[in-house]
């Protein structure tokens, strides 16, 4: 007697089958000024261990897709705006929500507060079988009143859609437990910290420095050789510029041809006092930049970095500073402990703007020590926070 053949069952409701191999990744982040920063060569690396494919969803821009093309993932447009708008934040979770279907998406992975926000309600929305959130800083640290309240409530509600977070600090892992923005057992750090680590072999290696490209530079804005004090970053309140350009003025008092290299855009949201802004603009020992796509190269101009930051997550510009064998001057602000090795790799500063000077000076003055702090410093990153060795954490981790 012949067995009658297996039927095929025709009901759309049946669950998908859970171990069939889904390549499909989505990233969620709100500009495209943080790609290089947050990802780096990480999807051609990941992909040639595992064959996935990497998608960024970001609001829309010109470096979006001339990264896309070079770093090698699908770009997705959606506006993501930075501060909270009701009706905007809801156009995106859609749109996020749509695509995520119609690419059958498997894991969405957000990043910063907003592009966390968004990205986890529609990928709860849409039953994506991984949510992972990168908690980047604490976005309410250096707020008061109801802002505050309302900041980290929000941080709750991602973190509560999300079946991981990933804290890029210790610091901000111990805050977000102090705080319940979720459960503790969702939090992980990547080894020693940071959400991508550093390309310690070409791109931040003072060996491989361009002497045509440096000289050019020089030329073009007028930059000695001798005492550069560095910052890359925004130019906002928040990471104490105008302390810096105070805590400038007692040291070029000093120093006369001592210079000021400030790269970095100067932002209204959180914006430097005007005075800061009428000093940037008029005094000749203050070289501005604002925004440039590969700020890299400017770190090989710099004798000594700066960073007097309020509020990080991890600050990943004083590991590429270490990494180029410059000593660092830092905050103890939130990561900021776990970037530097005290009196090592750099020095710990306060926010009182005659400390900042006084330890500015301190390492003009004693040159030896200021080229040994960089030294080790460059052997502390590239020891924990070399870029493969993280990314091999995150295919581990997270596995994605």
């Amino acid at each position: 007697m012949k067995r009658l053949p297996k039927l095929v069952s025709t009901n759309k409701n049946m669950k998908p089958n859970k171990n069939k191999i889904n390549n499909e990744i989505l990233h969620v982040v709100t500009v495209s000024f943080v790609i290089n920063h947050f990802f780096g060569n990480q999807f051609n690396y990941l992909r040639s261990k595992n064959g996935k494919n990497y998608h960024l969803a970001c609001s829309s821009s010109k470096e979006l897709h001339e990264l896309s093309n070079t770093l090698k993932f699908i770009p997705f447009e959606v506006e993501i705006t930075r501060s909270i708008n009701p009706l905007k934040d809801l156009k995106a979770i859609i749109s996020i929500y749509k695509y995520i279907k119609k690419n059958n998406i498997s894991t969405v992975i957000g990043h910063t507060p907003k592009g966390g926000l968004v990205a986890m309600t529609a990928a709860f929305l849409a039953r994506t079988e991984e949510r992972i959130y990168f908690r980047h800083g604490i976005i309410y640290e250096t707020s008061t009143g109801f802002k505050r309240f309302l900041m980290k409530n929000i941080d709750r509600l991602t973190g509560f859609f999300a079946k991981k977070v990933v804290c890029v600090s210790n610091s901000v892992k111990q805050i977000s437990e102090r705080d319940r923005l979720n459960k503790a057992s969702k939090n992980i750090v990547l080894g020693m910290g940071t959400c991508n680590g550093i390309n310690t072999s070409t791109k931040f290696n003072p060996d491989y420095k361009n002497k045509n490209q440096l000289d050019e530079l020089r030329s073009k804005y007028n930059i000695r050789k001798d005492n550069v004090v560095g910052y890359i970053g925004r130019l906002v309140k928040d990471k104490g510029i105008d302390e810096l350009i105070l805590a400038w003025e007692i040291v070029n008092s000093k120093f006369p041809d001592s210079q000021l290299l400030l790269v970095g855009p100067i932002e209204e949201r959180d914006s430097i006092s005007s005075y800061s802004k009428k000093v940037i603009a008029e005094n000749p020992s203050i070289i501005f930049i604002d925004f440039v796509i590969d700020a890299s190269p400017f770190f090989s101009l710099m004798n000594i970095f700066v960073l007097p930051t309020y509020r990080e997550g991890f600050p990943t510009v004083a590991l590429e500073a270490s990494s180029m064998e410059l000593p660092v001057l830092i905050t103890k602000a939130t990561g900021c402990t776990e970037a530097i090795i005290d009196n090592k790799t750099g020095i710990y500063i306060t926010y009182d703007v005659n400390d900042i000077a006084k330890k500015i000076i301190y390492y003009m003055e004693n040159e030896e020590i200021a080229l040994e702090h960089g030294r080790q410093g460059r052997i502390f990153v590239n020891g924990n926070f070399e870029e493969t060795k993280v990314w091999d954490l995150i295919s581990a981790e997270l596995k994605i």
